[in-house]
């Protein structure tokens, strides 16, 4: 096991606390970081405080904001009648780099998942119960990931809100494009039949 410099040590272990980082990225980027120009890593730094000083989460659907509310939220072209459900802030974006949705949304900031201890209490579900109180959402799009929690989630969602008198849906699931069905699980296969529209 190499021995480096402990303040390079703190990097790397500071790096391998990110998600999806292991010990050798983290070594490979705290070396990046070690022979970058210092204007670099100065950018950087400011970078990353900049993002715990200047943002948190919209007070309506709990994106990322810069104020109190997205700039989703604020957009008055916007139709206001659907809600979209996601997981994740970065499902927003996916979403919105997709094009075709002009609704609203609402993140969840994760899916049930009792075996993790995630309950109801943990996301953001009565947040978005009190958004369709007032009746003027028609339609509420689940589009919670494709696992088992976000199932749970989906599920336990619909059983909420379609007492309310507002229609839910589930985004589809399937084939991706382009791919080769010789190539694609079962469960895939299954849910993009379940999933087939009329043309």
């Amino acid at each position: 096991m190499p021995t480096f410099a402990e303040p390079l040590t703190r990097l790397m272990d500071a790096l391998k606390s990110l998600p999806g980082v292991g010990a050798k990225s983290a070594q490979r980027m705290a070396f990046h970081v070690l022979k970058a120009p210092r204007g670099e890593v100065e950018a950087l730094s400011k970078a990353l405080l900049e993002v715990k000083d200047h943002l948190s989460l919209c007070t309506t659907c709990f994106n990322i904001a810069e104020s109190r509310t997205c700039p989703i939220c604020d957009d008055s072209g916007r139709d206001r009648g659907v809600i979209c459900v996601v997981e994740e802030p970065g499902n927003v974006a996916v979403i919105e780099r997709a094009g075709g949705f002009r609704g609203l949304y609402h993140v969840l900031h994760g899916a049930l998942s009792p075996i993790h201890g995630v309950g109801p209490e943990q996301l953001r579900v009565d947040e978005l119960l009190a958004r369709l109180k007032d009746g003027s959402v028609r339609e509420v799009i689940i589009a919670t990931n494709p696992t088992v929690d976000g199932e749970t989630t989906s599920t336990h969602l619909t059983s909420l809100i379609k007492p309310l008198g507002v229609e839910v849906s589930r985004i589809a699931m399937g084939l991706p494009v382009g791919a080769d069905i010789d190539y694609v699980d079962e469960v895939t296969v299954s849910k993009a039949l379940d999933g087939r529209r009329r043309m």
